[in-house]
C-alpha cells in the first residue's frame, strides 16, 4: 500500500506539473498574440489588412508602413522625448526610493510607522484623480511644453520605496552595527556596503520605472501642445488616418515603440528576476 500510495503521489505531481506548464504556455501565447499580430499587420499591404477572412501572416511582406511611420510624423523626435523623460524619472525614482527605503529599513525615529503607512496609502490613490490639480499646478508654474513639466509627476513612486525597503530588510541590522564598530558611518555604509550588494533591486526599480514612464500617454498629451515636445505614445495616435481605416503605419509605430522596452527586458532579465525575489525573504 505504501509503494502504491507513493507511486500515485508521484503521478499526481507529474500531472499537476504538466497542467501548470500548459497553463503557463497558454497565458504566454495569450499575452504574445497581440504583439505578434501587430508585427504581422505592420508588414502587410493595406488590402491584406482589411481582407476577409483576416490574415494572420502577411501574404506579401512590405516595409512601406515603417517608411510611412517615419515620414508622416517626427517619430525619432518623439522617441527622444520619451527617452529623456523616462530616463530622468527613472534615475530620480531610484535615488529617492533607495534613500527612503534605507531610512525605513535601518533607522528608528518617531512616527516611522505612520509615515510609512501614509506613503503606502498613496498607492491606492488613482493617478487620474490628481490629473486636474497637477495640470493646474504645472500650468501656473509655466511648465507646459517642458521636460520638467512632463517629468514632474513621475519623479517618485511609493511602490518603489516599498520594494527598496523590503529588499533592505533582508540584510541583518547587525551588519550595519558591525560596520559602525569599524568606523563606517551611515553615508559610507550606504554607498560602500549596501548599494554594491543591491544591484539587482536597483536595476529592477530602474527598468520597471523606465517602462512605466515610457508607456505614459495621458499626462504627456495634456502638458504638451507643441509637436516637437510630443512623446512616442502620443505620436503613434498621429499616424492614424482620420478619414480611412489604415492600420499598417499605426502598427509599425507600435512595433517601433516596443523595441526599446523589449531590448531592456531581454538584456536585464536575470537581474529583474533576482531583484524581484530579493525582497521576498524578511529577517
Amino acid at each position: 500500500m505504501g509503494e502504491e500510495g507513493g507511486t500515485l503521489s508521484v503521478r499526481t505531481k507529474k500531472i499537476s506539473d504538466i497542467l501548470i506548464q500548459l497553463l503557463c504556455i497558454f497565458l504566454a501565447l495569450l499575452i504574445l498574440f497581440p504583439i505578434f499580430y501587430a508585427f504581422s499587420v505592420s508588414l502587410m499591404e493595406q488590402k491584406d489588412v482589411l481582407s476577409n477572412p483576416p490574415n494572420l501572416l502577411p501574404p506579401t511582406i512590405t516595409f512601406e508602413n515603417y517608411v510611412t511611420a517615419f515620414t508622416r510624423t517626427s517619430l525619432m523626435r518623439y522617441m527622444f522625448n520619451s527617452f529623456v523623460i523616462a530616463t530622468v524619472a527613472s534615475i530620480s525614482r531610484v535615488i529617492l526610493a533607495t534613500m527612503a527605503g534605507f531610512s525605513f529599513a535601518f533607522f528608528e525615529f518617531r512616527g516611522k510607522k505612520v509615515l510609512f503607512a501614509l506613503t503606502m496609502a498613496t498607492i491606492m490613490i488613482p493617478p487620474d484623480v490628481l490629473i486636474v490639480s497637477n495640470f493646474s499646478t504645472i500650468s501656473k508654474l509655466g511648465l507646459i511644453n517642458t521636460y520638467v513639466g512632463m517629468c514632474s509627476i513621475f519623479l517618485v513612486s511609493a511602490a518603489n520605496i516599498f520594494l527598496m525597503r523590503q529588499s533592505f530588510l533582508t540584510f541583518s541590522k547587525s551588519l550595519k552595527e558591525a560596520a559602525h564598530m569599524d568606523g563606517c558611518g551611515n553615508v559610507r555604509f550606504f554607498f560602500t556596503v549596501l548599494l554594491p550588494v543591491s544591484k539587482p533591486i536597483l536595476v529592477t526599480v530602474f527598468i520597471s520605472s523606465f517602462v512605466n514612464v515610457w508607456n505614459q500617454y495621458v499626462w504627456p498629451m495634456l502638458v504638451t501642445n507643441q509637436n516637437e515636445m510630443r512623446t512616442i505614445q502620443v505620436g503613434i495616435t498621429m499616424l492614424k488616418d482620420r478619414e480611412s481605416a489604415i492600420f499598417g503605419p499605426v502598427m509599425a509605430g507600435v512595433v517601433i515603440t516596443l523595441i526599446p522596452t523589449v531590448l531592456v527586458f531581454v538584456l536585464f532579465q536575470r537581474k529583474i528576476v533576482s531583484g524581484m525575489m530579493s525582497g521576498a525573504v524578511k529577517e
